[in-house]
């Protein structure tokens, strides 16, 4: 699915999932830079992010899968 990632100054990182009309910000992640890992937003979704460079700047849209419910992280 395709998401927006940005950083603003009140909620810190945040993603956008315009299909679902959907705004939510990353509780957690499984690596500092963010990509190539995991990311957890507030509703409980687990999110798989593309590799990417560091310093990629935001905000910036990838292709990001959605784990299952029953996946473990």
């Amino acid at each position: 699915m395709k998401i927006m990632i940005r950083r603003s100054p009140e909620i810190g990182l945040s993603i956008y999932v315009p299909k679902k009309d959907l705004e939510e910000p990353v509780v957690e992640m499984e690596h500092e830079t963010m990509w190539g890992g995991w990311i957890r937003i507030a509703n409980g979704w687990v999110l798989d992010l593309p590799e990417k460079d560091a310093d990629t700047r935001l905000p910036v849209t990838v292709d990001a899968r959605k784990r299952a419910e029953t996946e473990e992280v």
